[in-house]
């Protein structure tokens, strides 16, 4: 009998309801992957080739890549992630030199001199072949 209340009340429950989506730079070099919720955004960019020093030293658990992805939410500090570098450079939607875009507390410009992400506490990273930044 519980496990059919359980069944019951895990059928009616309403799932989170996101959007998904992603961008790049137009030189592919920076791809961004964002979620918008009812609970928030977040936003994870990946820089796919860098002739900078990461903008945070490599944690000493960190045994794959580092200084590729960051990530970042509504509020709080950046995240720096070590994981894997994917370097497919397919299926992204192109963020124009100029525009700028607006997800919940999120905010990222793409410019020719990089890519600048911004949240509502005002931490955030630019990104560039040249330099990285997490502020």
């Amino acid at each position: 009998m519980l496990r059919l209340i359980f069944l019951m009340i895990t059928a009616t429950a309403s799932p989170t309801i996101a959007d998904v989506w992603t961008f790049e730079t137009p030189s592919e070099n920076i791809q961004c992957v964002v979620g918008e919720g009812v609970n928030g955004a977040d936003l994870e960019c990946t820089i796919i080739e860098h002739h900078s020093a990461p903008a945070a030293p490599r944690p000493t658990n960190c045994t794959s890549d580092w200084g590729h992805s960051f990530l970042m939410f509504d509020t709080g500090p950046v995240q720096m992630i070590c994981g894997p570098l994917n370097r497919n450079r397919d299926g992204f939607e192109r963020a124009e030199y100029g525009v700028t875009g607006q997800f919940g507390g999120i905010t990222c410009h793409s410019s020719r001199n990089g890519l600048e992400c911004r949240n509502s506490d005002g931490h955030g990273f630019f990104l560039s072949r040249a330099r990285q930044t997490v502020f």
